[in-house]
């Protein structure tokens, strides 16, 4: 079995669908709104809104089975950073598959407004992406916690290519 991450390639379904799901939310609202189409197509939504959920709970248990490793190479409480992000950016996306739900089972008067709600909420979700995003990205362009995968006496590269400079657990730059 590889040494390699899983959580970078797993990270990236919750963090696309983040960015597709207010899309298809305000698109499915407007034409809820509209009564172009049955309330029963959000279950489309609640579909992707449970990949999301799901993938960016998977990513999260990848991220806490290699954080020991990166915290080789870069502080902890960058780490615990990145953590805090997702866990909230996961919780708001939790509580939005809720008022997905909500839509289908409302009463019918009620199940446009409660869409535009969920709408809303998705923008949320997807501004929480970036803010969990910037922070892993850190982790890994500015911070060197790819350099913690390195095979030992690699020098810094891989694959040809130089990595920043990793910085000790401790925070110390030297």
């Amino acid at each position: 079995m590889s040494n390699l991450p899983l959580h970078p390639a797993i990270v990236h379904i919750p963090l696309g669908l983040a960015f597709v799901v207010p899309l298809v939310a305000i698109g499915l609202a407007i034409a809820l709104w509209r009564r172009r189409l049955p309330r029963g197509a959000f279950a489309v939504l609640v579909g992707l809104q449970l990949v999301l959920v799901a993938g960016g709970g998977l990513a999260m248990k990848l991220g806490e089975r290699d954080e020991k490793t990166a915290e080789r190479v870069v502080p902890e409480k960058l780490i615990e950073e990145h953590e805090e992000r997702a866990e909230l950016f996961l919780g708001a996306a939790g509580a939005v598959l809720a008022g997905m739900i909500a839509v289908l089972i409302v009463p019918a008067g009620a199940a446009a407004g409660v869409a535009a709600v969920v709408a809303a909420g998705t923008l949320a979700v997807a501004g929480l992406a970036v803010r969990t995003g910037e922070a892993g990205g850190a982790l890994v362009y500015q911070h060197g916690a790819a350099a913690a995968y390195l095979p030992a006496g690699s020098g810094g590269t891989a694959g040809g290519l130089t990595l920043p400079a990793a910085r000790r657990a401790d925070g110390d730059d030297d």
